[in-house]
């Protein structure tokens, strides 16, 4: 079996708690609302401000993680850090990888829909 980006144990949890028909709705919410957090990082780097990007990182990390999404949410909890340390100019290549982690969670998430 391939590496997966989801954890499924902690997504099926997910499942049970919300409920088949409402796992729909907070997939949707977090497909929707990741790249928006993700432009905010890039406009925060841009900017150079700090707590945006610690911000913007925060909401990424621990959304990530309700979904199972480890390498997603790790990703994003390095670059709240940095973000925390005011180290911005420490991020390299910090969210290309995290985009890209995105991008395969997104892609699993969706084939996870119920």
């Amino acid at each position: 079996m391939p590496n997966r980006e989801i954890d499924l144990t902690t997504f099926e949890e997910l499942k049970q708690m919300s409920g088949e028909d409402f796992i729909n709705e907070l997939l949707d919410t977090f497909l929707d609302d990741a790249p928006k957090l993700i432009d905010q990082l890039k406009s925060a780097l841009a900017a150079k401000d700090a707590e945006s990007f610690r911000r913007a990182a925060h909401s990424l990390k621990s959304n990530a993680a309700t979904f199972g999404a480890r390498r997603l949410s790790d990703l994003a909890k390095q670059l709240e850090m940095l973000g925390k340390e005011d180290k911005l100019a420490d991020t390299g290549d910090g969210l290309n990888a995290l985009e890209q982690a995105y991008q395969a969670a997104a892609i699993e998430l969706k084939g996870l829909r119920a």
